[in-house]
């Protein structure tokens, strides 16, 4: 395991037993707890993205102030959903926050999972092409936004400019030269794994995925990350690609711990559906004292597999909490697993 980060969802409630009682409250608390993580060193601060709903939503104004004021810690999204996306104005406000970060962005993106309302990327002014479904749009949006990235110009530029021009076609600006490689799919199938492979991109695999095989979770998702990675070698790409997965994990050293995440642990995966047609399998959470959770953390062969560990956080229960909640994974837990 080469870094550890945490992955918050930015939920936000006006219940009095909530410490984000509002938007204003996630956001802010998002970036103290990104520093809070930096300081502690951890690798990576991580922001999931939905739309109409009490949580996190237009990502880049928060990734921008996490890059102001932190200094080392990668800033990412697990996942921003391309079915919302205009891919060019994505790929300016993308290169605005790498370059306010110094080149520490790293972008999840995929098709996107359900929704609070129906067909909310119609709200966004999108609709996919006839004979289409929203799956392909979005891996369309994916791929011109993947083109747009590389810096290349496309567009012809105005014989009489109201400033003057570089020589050739023009691009979108800012530019982020390296922000290319940086990009991440969210994958639930062993398909899109593979076809995020052959795009160049690395790899986010969360709690959930497509039930393919009737295994054990963690089972699927080694499996899944080793058909990714054969995808890359067979693509032929320079670069070494990334891979991450999502844990709820939390060790219990105090009663607090125990009294939030002691009782009721799910000791085993559960079933479900994602929508009418497709089951998925969801993997369990872990909560247990140090060494109860090392042993169990060993065992989970995606966790093995992968090289990026992302923490998901309970983000409406405080930044203090949550810093104690990374602190005791980073301290009693990670270097037990090869971290650092």
């Amino acid at each position: 395991m080469k870094k550890i980060g945490f992955l918050s969802f930015g939920h936000w409630t006006p219940s009095p037993q909530s410490q984000t009682r509002s938007a204003a409250d996630t956001l802010l608390q998002s970036i103290d707890l990104a520093v809070a993580a930096e300081e502690l060193g951890a690798d990576g601060a991580y922001f999931r993205v939905h739309h109409f709903a009490r949580q996190l939503a237009s990502p880049f104004p928060l990734l921008a102030a996490v890059g102001a004021r932190t200094k080392s810690i990668e800033i990412g999204t697990g996942v921003i959903d391309m079915r919302y996306e205009n891919p060019f104005y994505m790929a300016e406000d993308a290169g605005s926050a790498d370059l306010i970060s110094g080149g520490r962005l790293q972008l999840g993106i995929s098709r996107g999972s359900p929704e609070q309302v129906i067909d909310g990327w119609r709200y966004f002014g999108f609709r996919p092409a006839e004979g289409q479904n929203d799956e392909d749009m979005a891996r369309q949006h994916t791929e011109v936004f993947l083109e747009l990235l590389k810096g290349e110009g496309f567009a012809q530029p105005n014989p009489r400019p109201m400033f003057p021009n570089p020589p050739g076609l023009l691009r979108l600006e800012p530019h982020s030269e390296g922000l290319r490689e940086r990009i991440w799919w969210g994958s639930s199938s062993n398909a899109t794994a593979e076809w995020a492979a052959k795009l160049g991109m690395n790899l986010q695999s969360s709690t959930l995925k497509t039930d393919e095989t009737g295994q054990p979770f963690h089972v699927q998702q080694a499996e899944q990350i080793r058909a990714y990675r054969a995808a890359w070698k067979e693509a032929g790409h320079a670069r070494e690609p990334r891979v991450s997965v999502s844990r709820s994990i939390f060790a219990l050293v105090n009663d607090m711990d125990r009294a939030y995440f002691g009782y009721g642990n799910k000791e085993g995966d559960t079933i479900g559906f994602i929508d009418d047609k497709t089951r998925a399998i969801f993997g369990r959470s872990y909560a247990a004292e140090p060494e109860a959770l090392i042993a169990q953390l060993k065992a989970d062969e995606a966790i093995a597999e992968a090289d990026t560990l992302l923490l998901t956080v309970p983000n409406q229960l405080g930044v203090a909490y949550n810093t104690h909640v990374i602190e005791t994974i980073l301290t009693q837990v990670a270097p037990a697993l090869g971290w650092r």
